[in-house]
């Protein structure tokens, strides 16, 4: 599948040149001239990469870099006339992924989009390998990591393995005992208040509102059971 480039500079002889070359190596290239623009293709299209220009009328490149990473991680290169070392800085904090100064050799703007895209696919596969995902909830079962809204939530092991077991199952209703019982092992000296204690606990940590949670829901009477209702 061909890889998806949005570039954005307001020279459009650069934009002309970047684009040319980029399709003869078979990438689907979009443009825009000004930061609005850009800003909007973002929202509207999903791309491979994308290398934003710094000095753009409307919005700074820095504006809408910063805007992007509020709703994608999509790769962006700052491209700039400047090589100060404060704007490669202010690029990067803004969440840019690398930096080229302007005049560019079109060869090296190449291989480092390459280069980038590359390491993007793997990361997204890495990641995609047991991640399962219920709307802002994400389980990553190979790092037994949880994210809600993509924030790392820090859980104790008995917490993990109890959404663990849930989220595994959706819409099976456990009891206190099968909990215990599956969670802490068949030896486990406490009792099933223990449970309890840990689905309140959980729910403070996923949950935006503990009393009418979206993931662990009740039983009553019968006990908890998984299912997204975001």
């Amino acid at each position: 599948m061909a890889k998806k480039v949005l570039v954005v500079d307001d020279e459009k002889l650069i934009v002309k040149g970047i684009r040319f070359s980029l399709e003869q190596d078979g990438m689907e290239v979009d443009y825009a001239y000004d930061g609005e623009s850009a800003l909007e293709a973002a929202h509207e299209k999903k791309y491979d990469i994308i290398l934003l220009d710094v000095m753009l009328p409307k919005m700074s490149g820095f504006e809408v870099c910063q805007q992007i990473r509020e709703f994608s991680d999509v790769p962006i290169i700052m491209l700039t006339a400047k090589g100060d070392d404060m704007d490669k800085i202010l690029g990067l904090e803004y969440g840019a992924d690398d930096y080229i100064t302007k005049p560019f050799n079109i060869l090296e703007v190449k291989a480092r989009i390459k280069a980038i895209i590359r390491r993007s696919s793997k990361k997204n596969q890495k990641e995609s390998d047991g991640l399962e995902v219920y709307g802002s909830l994400k389980v990553d079962s190979m790092g037994k990591r949880v994210y809600i809204k993509d924030k790392e939530i820090s859980l104790t092991t008995r917490e993990y393995e109890l959404l663990s077991l849930l989220v595994r199952n959706p819409k099976k209703i456990y009891s206190r005992d099968n909990l215990l019982h599956e969670v802490w092992g068949a030896a486990y000296p406490g009792d099933a208040r223990t449970v309890d204690v840990h689905i309140r606990r959980l729910r403070e940590k996923i949950e935006e509102t503990p009393s009418d949670p979206a993931f662990i829901h009740t039983k009553w009477g019968v006990g908890y059971y998984f299912e997204n209702k975001e």
